[in-house]
């Protein structure tokens, strides 16, 4: 009985938050379409900070024991995503209009729909099918912290600024 109310509950979290990040992506696609990248942070902001802000469940589910991953690998994954969301682009909203921020959103938002659908798949079924598993492989999240971290070199100094204000703070 424990293990299928874990399993529920752990399913009803991925696939809640997939909606998150499914969101964030319509939102941020559906922006960039319409009125380019400069508006597209103001769109998704909001679904983003609640969607990042979400995986710190992950730290108390890997704390308390509902999950396997170990909080040495879990901690500093969600904390520099959070340290993103809210040490940079929500306190600091010169960086928000930058068009690499449209890509990092883009590229989270891809990256967390494959990673939620999956765990939500495995969660229900027991496994995820092979393609999903084959997509949950890639690495795309790693173009997301190359473009965020290429933003200074794109003639955007003001990140090298906000990141050395918030070290400081």
């Amino acid at each position: 009985m424990v293990a299928a109310l874990k399993r529920a509950y752990l399913a009803v979290y991925n696939w809640a938050v997939f909606s998150g990040w499914a969101q964030v992506l319509y939102y941020a696609v559906t922006t960039l379409l319409r009125s380019g990248h400069q508006d597209v942070y103001a769109a998704v902001e909001r679904p983003l900070q609640l969607a990042q802000t979400a995986a710190v469940l992950e730290i108390i589910h890997g704390l308390v024991g509902l999950v396997r991953s170990p909080i040495s690998a879990t901690l500093p994954q969600i904390g520099s995503r959070l340290f993103v969301t809210w040490g940079i682009l929500w306190s600091f909203p010169e960086t928000t209009t930058h068009i690499l921020v449209s890509s990092l959103v883009i590229s989270w938002s891809i990256t967390e729909i494959i990673r939620y659908s999956f765990f939500g798949t495995k969660e229900l079924l027991g496994s995820a099918p092979s393609w999903l598993q084959w997509l949950r492989s890639l690495d795309i999240h790693s173009s997301a912290l190359k473009n965020f971290s290429d933003l200074p070199h794109h003639g955007f100094n003001g990140l090298g600024k906000a990141t050395l204000r918030c070290y400081q703070a």
